[in-house]
């Protein structure tokens, strides 16, 4: 699997940490689009163009509190990113949603939860035909068709 991973100046730390933490459980190449820019819509974009274009798998994103991110990640056609906080909407993001982009808050969720999202994120696929199928088929052919 290939990861694009991104942040805000406000979670280095911790992007860092996770970049460490995906390594360790072997969950695919990691390739960080950085972290300098102040502006974090350019981060999400960028990851966002990523992976919708499929030259990356999923994507990871952090900033105080992952709203921004989510919100700007978003905005890009084909990148579905889920702001989670709990492992169960992690889990979900992928299972439910089809979600290719986790978004994380740096200021809102401590690093031991962050590595079981990112578990649940990593370990989890969306299941075609599950009972979500037709509200997934609904916001992407949404999405395509804007």
């Amino acid at each position: 699997m290939k990861i694009a991973i991104g942040c805000d100046p406000n979670a280095q730390r911790e992007k860092e940490a996770l970049i460490d933490y995906i390594k360790s459980r072997n969950y695919g190449e990691v390739t960080d689009f950085g972290s300098d820019d102040p502006v974090y819509a350019h981060v999400a974009c960028a990851v966002g163009e990523a992976v919708a274009s499929k030259e990356y798998d999923r994507g990871v994103l952090l900033c105080g509190t992952g709203l921004g991110m989510s919100i700007a990640a978003n905005k890009v056609k084909g990148a579905y990113a889920a702001l989670c906080s709990d492992v169960y909407s992690a889990e979900r993001a992928r299972l439910s949603n089809d979600a290719n982009i986790i978004c994380f808050g740096a200021f809102t969720s401590g690093g031991k939860v962050r590595e079981k999202m990112t578990d649940a994120f990593f370990t989890n696929e969306f299941v075609p035909g599950c009972s979500s199928q037709p509200k997934v088929d609904a916001y992407m052919t949404y999405d395509r068709e804007r």
